[in-house]
């Protein structure tokens, strides 16, 4: 067997995933700490009312949530955002979307791999950054490449283990609140409206930036081939998984705003929540809250690493990747080659990249694939189909609406460079299909 061109083998994906693992896992790649790193530069934009602008986008990435469950009740398949275009919208608008959302998956261990690098390298700076990085792609790589059993069960303690971390600061939260903050009927509603500061525009700009703390609830439905009821559970669990995310965020940001609410001045920006918690727990807490993020981009990392691989493998199965992708190990039942791949881009572009370039390119893919489902929603349920009520064209609609805002709001680097990758996709696909064409025999005269 050529490994350029591999066929695929009677190997299939495994069915083993309960409600519960499809849960923890959006969980793990949002992460329970999701909202902590964006912190300062919302709560700058939004002039101080973050909780605000969490709930906001609470309320519409729910919407494309919703539309992502609907879908993976018709295509129940690993290939998520791409198979629904696919099918709705025939294989070249599926093929684009699928390339736009590989965009997502393939940063998102990548920014990973260069977040956890300068984390750790605070912690032990002798150890040098080249070094951290090429660590941490070791470590995405080699937890991926166990069966998804094992992925399901780290999953799990890393959700428990960093939502007791998330408990024991609120407590601490609570107790400097209680103590040193204003407890009066005001002070409390005061992160939720200020009059003296609030602004449309500043809060629409900062949802713009908090829809980002719900990135990666799309990844639960390239597990629909391991998930035991598809059917039910993909959609329970994107919807759940956004409005758990969202509940545990906004109470996140409610309290660090009681604790701090100078919003207009952080000894660091980037790094605000942790100041915040150092205020409010001391030393201890701080140092705590940094090991926690770590510990959160790590299970981030390695679970979108997870989500990346299996769209890639449905892509190849469906042809619109070579086939290489679409082999499947017969001893751990996972995508091995499509891991490794993701290792090795994660790696080499930790060097190449920018955090920020990065996360940025992350949301060019993530949004348009985010409207294109809402569009393959709005167009099986509503236009296609026999049931319409108003949920089956409001709710694709909206969700649609704001992911188009938000897309549109993306700065010009990024606009620039994901529309590069965007014309690499369509004149790759081109030539294959050239070449398909120029392959086929000529039909015979009648």
């Amino acid at each position: 067997m050529s490994m350029g061109q591999p066929t695929v083998t009677g190997t299939s994906l495994r069915r083993t995933l309960r409600l519960r693992d499809l849960i923890f896992y959006g969980l793990i790649v949002i992460q329970p700490t999701a909202p902590m790193p964006m912190y300062g530069v919302v709560s700058q934009e939004a002039r101080g009312h973050v909780v605000t602008t969490i709930l906001i986008a609470m309320l519409a990435m729910s919407l494309t949530a919703v539309s992502y469950g609907r879908m993976a009740r018709v295509y129940p398949s690993a290939g998520s955002a791409y198979a629904y275009m696919a099918g709705e919208f025939g294989s070249a608008a599926g093929t684009l979307v699928g390339w736009a959302i590989l965009l997502d998956y393939l940063l998102n261990p990548l920014i990973c791999v260069i977040w956890c690098s300068a984390a750790a390298a605070n912690f032990l700076p002798m150890i040098p950054l080249w070094l951290w990085k090429l660590f941490f792609a070791l470590l995405f790589t080699g937890l991926n490449l166990r069966a998804i059993q094992a992925s399901a069960r780290l999953n799990r303690w890393l959700t428990i283990g960093l939502c007791t971390v998330v408990g024991v600061l609120l407590v601490e939260f609570c107790a400097y609140i209680f103590l040193h903050g204003s407890l009066s009927p005001a002070g409390l509603l005061k992160p939720f409206y200020d009059s003296s500061t609030f602004s449309l525009k500043a809060v629409s700009t900062g949802t713009s930036i908090a829809a980002l703390t719900y990135i990666g609830f799309d990844s639960i439905s390239t597990l629909s081939e391991e998930a035991i009821n598809p059917y039910r559970d993909v959609m329970r669990a994107t919807v759940l998984t956004c409005l758990l995310t969202g509940v545990l965020a906004a109470i996140e940001v409610y309290t660090a705003q009681l604790v701090w609410p100078e919003f207009w001045h952080y000894p660091n920006v980037d790094t605000a929540y942790v100041f915040v918690a150092g205020k409010a727990g001391g030393t201890a807490m701080f140092n705590l809250i940094n090991a926690a993020l770590l510990v959160a981009t790590i299970g981030s990392g390695t679970a979108s690493m997870l989500g990346a691989a299996r769209l890639l493998y449905g892509m190849g199965r469906h042809g619109a990747l070579p086939r290489f992708f679409a082999f499947v190990s017969s001893s751990t039942n996972i995508p091995s080659r499509n891991v490794l791949i993701c290792g090795a881009l994660a790696l080499v572009g930790a060097w190449a990249m920018s955090y920020q370039l990065g996360a940025e390119l992350l949301n060019f893919g993530a949004f348009l694939a985010f409207a294109g489902v809402n569009a393959s929603s709005f167009r099986h349920y509503w236009w296609k189909g026999r049931d319409r009520s108003w949920s089956q064209a409001v709710i694709p609609v909206c969700g649609f609406a704001v992911c188009l805002y938000i897309w549109l709001s993306l700065r010009p680097q990024a606009k620039i460079a994901g529309l590069v990758w965007t014309t690499i996709g369509c004149v790759y696909f081109g030539v294959r299909l050239a070449a398909r064409r120029r392959s086929q025999p000529p039909a015979l005269p009648t």
